[in-house]
């Protein structure tokens, strides 16, 4: 498992990790006002979701979570969005997520594996 760190000029982080026996990188880059976070074990960007938090009047947040382009039948996709959403809402620096999912596997597994590698190596 490889890893990197960059500041400049977007501060990210890529890594190589084993998730389920496939080679998965990472890139993770903080921006000013959003956080992007591309998956891939295809070597492709695959499925693209945005993610935020959705600011009202309510005491519970709300966060909307869209399919940009790719597969639009994966729940599995989408609550993967909605978990690294919901860390990133707790932080001070709230910031909307774009994640790219590339992957082999969409089970469970796999997409609980890439939730904890995102937030062990978050930027946020």
């Amino acid at each position: 498992m490889g890893s990197s760190v960059a500041e400049f000029p977007v501060p990210q982080k890529t890594l190589t990790l084993d998730i389920k026996g496939n080679k998965t990188d990472l890139v993770i880059c903080r921006y000013d006002d959003h956080i992007m976070v591309i998956v891939t074990q295809i070597g492709a960007m695959g499925t693209i979701l945005h993610a935020r938090k959705e600011e009202g009047v309510s005491i519970d947040p709300t966060f909307n979570i869209s399919v940009v382009f790719g597969k639009r039948d994966e729940p599995m996709m989408v609550a993967c969005a909605r978990q690294l959403i919901e860390h990133i809402s707790n932080s001070r620096a709230s910031r909307q997520l774009v994640l790219s999912l590339g992957l082999k596997d969409h089970s469970s597994e796999t997409l609980k594996g890439v939730v904890s590698a995102v937030i062990e190596n978050r930027l946020w």
